[in-house]
């Protein structure tokens, strides 16, 4: 056998780099996060910190992750070079065009602002500082938009409560975006924390890319990388610091580690490629220098060499059985992980607990004498994979119970149901593993003798419902008009929201609507009709496989993209104005369907081949289907991709900080810019910040309120320092003075066609400091 160059120099294969490449953003995030939970839980989060117990982690994750990586990817090194340079093209467009959003109107901002605190202060609750203030007042607000007030015991301080002595800030959601993002700024200030969201974008592409090398080719894995790349959604959310992308290379780098565990643990097995180097030369390479007529001596020795290959074949399958059962723990941690980032990952890994739950009653089936089953090797993964999963969510959640219970409250509503979901899926899955025997008994039967008809119809109904479940979506909006009553004070803000945007966008204004009857409609705008139909066709071909005991490789991907798909669809949860809205479908949804629909146009091209046709029909073939797949998405882009938003405010906040003396405690008279602008302030400026409140209906506070406070300031040896929205608010105290004032491009905000386009955006901010009575 030739021995190529790179055997001979020991170089890894183009496909071991891709595999490699495409495996370590997620190893390497889930380092960075193990470390960041328990720092920031104890109060010792801080870049040497950080760095060095983050960096360890991700180095010995990787270690153990990635050592003696098979062949798990076919890949050549043209293949691997251009998946690798379509998500360093991601990051470079994303990262010329990035956005700049840091004052406090939507998500974006909330995660920026938490980043920035983290890595200044690294300590959770933000402290209020009552005495910058004089003390506790019943005027003083230390909360804002995205930044709950909680009082020493962590609940959720009213409207009507004294923000006193012990009492925080906890920012709006889950710490584990702000715990990435924070790295940015410490290498780079606030400029490389605008970099972060486009590294992790190409990040998530090139994840992405290794899960379609890994199921449907490398060749594939380029076209697949390139379709989400210039999908709207994932660069709207590669511009600015968005969850989403974090999630993304968490749940499919997950994904990967798990197909190259069961490969591992499967080619381990079959003893391909696993032997040591001392058991290269096998007997039948050698056969060729030993003598036709063999001694008893040499009949002794040949026994012996197999002998010791048997062995070293064994020892092999163990190590790879052991590097299995670790890469599937591993995978199993990534998925609960996930939760640090976004509490709707929960809903989104439950079919992982099935599948964990599958695999473990295949393997008690097989150990307690039930004969032969189909994949019941793969069993061995169960427990490592269930047991990482409960490790990862359990830290998720303690993360989610200490860190961000006011956001758990705030979405109890639809948390409690999801809640009660998982238990049920943890019960059945509970069930169905101790009585694994008894029901592999009877499952076992009916494969040997299915009732009359089941063999045939049964794979045909399950691919029917998949189309069936596609169809219904796309007639939605016909037979249904999604409406919600507001009940609560943010229901009533969502509300005024949508009504305020109808206005904007020329439609009826009912503020009851939420539009999620659209939401199949929202994924063909971002992917276009040939995705959609084709990853609609491959779903029901795999499933219609799956039926029959076929690709089983395809049982969890299939099941997480199927399950949060349709879930997503339902009931997106989130405000329906566009771009702001298309977030939803980017941790799986998108990349999903256009996993499944590459692999569907590399099953037409096989059929293709079979059926006898030339190589040039071939590659017209695929040349057509692949601008079918790029086309539509590129074009909706077209409209904002190369206009980027907030650019400017980095500079305009830095003025507003400039501007401010450094011992004033800054009091925000107004409301609106008291919402965007308290804990800007806090921690942009590094100063005292609250709101002084305002009456239900008002927008300025009351001139009794502001002087009281201003006297408490001067009393407390500070400067008082006012903020509000125009001069005229402030003329009453002082002298006004303009210290922001920012023209700039925001997001569009469309209810019922895509995104073409950006809105101006304009904010001022006028300070005045008080004269001495």
């Amino acid at each position: 056998m030739k021995v190529t160059w790179r055997e001979r120099v020991g170089w890894p294969s183009a496909g071991q780099v891709l595999a490699v490449a495409s495996a370590v953003p997620a190893l390497a995030l889930t380092g960075w996060l193990l470390a960041g939970v328990p720092l920031l839980l104890i109060g010792w989060f801080g870049p040497v910190q950080m760095i060095l117990l983050g960096v360890g982690l991700a180095f010995l994750l990787g270690r153990y992750g990635l050592r003696r990586m098979p062949e798990t990817v076919e890949a050549t090194a043209r293949q691997t070079a251009a998946l690798l340079g379509v998500a360093a093209a991601s990051g470079i467009f994303n990262g010329l065009l990035h956005g700049e959003q840091f004052i406090v109107r939507r998500d974006p901002a909330t995660y920026a602002q938490y980043a920035v605190w983290l890595a200044v202060d690294g300590t959770l609750p933000i402290p209020a500082d009552v005495a910058a203030f004089g003390g506790p007042d019943p005027a003083l607000r230390f909360d804002s938009v995205g930044f709950y007030g909680v009082g020493p015991d962590g609940a959720v301080l009213g409207d009507d409560a004294v923000q006193g002595p012990g009492t925080g800030i906890l920012p709006q959601f889950m710490p584990g975006t702000a715990i990435i993002h924070a790295f940015g700024h410490w290498m780079g200030g606030v400029p490389g924390l605008m970099l972060m969201p486009p590294i992790l974008g190409a990040l998530a592409v090139l994840t992405f890319g290794g899960t379609v090398a890994r199921l449907a080719g490398a060749r594939w894995a380029v076209v697949a990388a390139a379709v989400l790349a210039v999908s709207l959604p994932v660069i709207y959310t590669s511009r600015a610091a968005f969850s989403e992308t974090c999630s993304m290379i968490l749940l499919f780098g997950a994904v990967s580690l798990l197909l190259d565990a069961r490969h591992r643990l499967r080619a381990g097995l079959l003893g391909v490629g696993f032997l040591p180097a001392a058991s290269a030369p096998l007997p039948e390479d050698d056969r060729r220098r030993w003598p036709a007529r063999r001694d008893d001596a040499a009949g002794e020795g040949e026994e012996r060499a197999g002998a010791g290959l048997m062995r070293a074949l064994a020892a092999a399958r163990a190590v790879q059985a052991g590097d299995a059962a670790v890469v599937a723990a591993l995978a199993g941690l990534l998925f609960g992980l996930a939760l640090l980032i976004r509490v709707d990952v929960l809903r989104d890994v439950l079919p992982v607990l099935g599948y964990a739950g599958l695999l473990i009653a295949l393997h008690r089936y097989r150990r307690r004498g039930g004969g032969r089953v189909p994949h019941a090797s793969d069993g061995r993964l169960g427990w490592p994979l269930l047991g990482g999963l409960a490790a990862g969510a359990g830290i998720g959640f303690v993360a989610a119970y200490a860190l961000a219970r006011p956001y758990l409250a705030d979405l109890s509503d639809s948390l409690r149901p999801l809640l009660g979901i998982a238990a049920v899926v943890v019960a059945l899955t509970a069930l169905g593993a101790a009585f694994a025997p008894r029901l592999g008994g009877l499952v076992a039967r009916l494969v040997r003798r299915p009732p009359p008809g089941v063999a045939r119809w049964w794979p045909a109904l399950a691919a029917g419902l998949v189309v069936a479940g596609v169809a219904a979506l796309a007639v939605r909006p016909w037979a249904q008009t999604v409406r919600r009553v507001a009940t609560t004070p943010e229901d009533l803000l969502t509300a005024d929201f949508i009504a305020k945007v109808q206005a904007a966008n020329g439609l009826p204004v009912d503020s009851t609507r939420l539009y999620y009857e659209d939401s199949l409609y929202w994924v063909i705008w971002y992917v276009g009709v040939p995705v959609t139909v084709s990853a609609t066709l491959a779903a029901a071909v795999l499933t219609h496989r799956l039926a029959r005991g076929r690709e089983f490789v395809w049982l969890l991907p299939l099941a997480v993209v199927m399950w949060t798909t349709a879930t997503t669809l339902l009931r997106p949860g989130i405000t329906p104005d566009h771009p702001f809205a298309s977030r939803r479908l980017v941790p799986i949804v998108i990349p999903g369907l256009i996993l499944l629909a590459v692999w569907g146009l590399r099953l037409l091209r096989d059929r293709v081949r079979r059926a006898g046709h030339d190589r040039l029909r071939q590659n017209a073939l695929v040349t057509a289907g692949v601008l079918l797949l790029l086309a539509p998405g590129a074009v909706t882009s077209i409209g904002t991709a190369f206009t980027p938003v907030g650019r400017g405010e980095a500079a305009a906040v830095a003025r507003l900080c400039g501007a401010m003396p450094r011992d004033g405690s800054v009091l925000i008279v107004e409301r609106v810019t008291g919402d965007r602008f308290t804990q800007l302030v806090r921690g942009m400026c590094g100063l005292p910040a609250a709101r002084v409140a305002v009456a239900p209906g008002a927008d300025l506070a009351a001139p009794s309120d502001v002087a009281r406070l201003i006297a408490r300031v001067r009393a407390a040896g500070r400067t008082p320092v006012l903020l509000a929205a125009e001069d005229r608010q402030l003329v009453r105290y002082g002298t006004p003075a303009l210290a922001l004032s920012l023209r700039t491009r925001q997001d569009e905000r469309s209810l019922v066609s895509p995104p073409d386009g950006t809105w101006t955006l304009a904010v001022d901010v006028w300070m005045a400091l008080p004269a001495a009575s």
